[in-house]
């Protein structure tokens, strides 16, 4: 597991301490119980934190799974 992944997984632990560990990599809205707007906001908050990044609408609209999440930090590196 790369940083990137290292570093989302830790935040969706924080947010979401019921999620096992082999259960993140495949996490999203649909699957996560308790994923609701208010966790997102959470979750994506924390992210931005970790991240040192602000998310603008559509992203924020648009991160709705870890897959999601990683795939644009990483295609946006400089951030990390």
């Amino acid at each position: 597991m790369n940083d990137t992944k290292e570093r989302v997984a830790r935040c969706f632990a924080t947010v979401f301490p019921d999620i096992r560990q082999d259960e993140i990599a495949t996490a999203s809205m649909e699957s996560v119980a308790g994923w609701d707007s208010v966790a997102h906001v959470i979750l994506l908050s924390s992210i931005a934190e970790e991240f040192g990044l602000n998310f603008d609408l559509e992203e924020f609209r648009s991160l709705v799974s870890y897959a999601l999440i990683v795939d644009f930090l990483e295609r946006n590196s400089a951030h990390g």
